[in-house]
């Protein structure tokens, strides 16, 4: 059974900061791209950073200059650090990850179980 389990959404005022953890366990061969998406009440899910396996990284136009994705592919893990937090960003963070599982098999898309993020004073 394979699972991304996510941490560290929370309530967080306005302009303060978190960091979202998404790790990957189960039997993985290897990981291409990672990416976080976020889905507002009545919104689509939206992309919002995605990292490949070789470090390039694309962030979304709302998200430039304040967060940073990152991985450790040792741990199979992938990273949001979300900086200068406004209220348009609260919604629901999931993380994704394009695992491989065997050499024979093929590329599949797993989610996280989403966390929430809630940006008030």
């Amino acid at each position: 059974q394979l699972q991304l389990v996510e941490s560290g959404g929370g309530l967080v005022q306005p302009r303060g900061s978190l960091r979202l953890s998404c790790v990957a366990s189960g039997s993985i061969l290897s990981i291409h791209a990672m990416g976080w998406y976020r889905q507002a009440p009545g919104k689509q899910r939206e992309l919002v950073a995605a990292v490949t396996s070789s470090g390039s990284t694309n962030d979304a136009d709302p998200v430039k200059g304040r967060w940073t994705i990152s991985r450790d592919n040792a741990k199979n893990a992938v990273y949001l650090e979300l900086d200068s937090l406004k209220p348009d960003d609260t919604a629901v963070y999931y993380c994704n990850e394009n695992i491989r599982r065997t050499a024979w098999g093929m590329w599949n898309l797993y989610w996280g179980q989403g966390t929430q993020v809630t940006v008030s004073s």
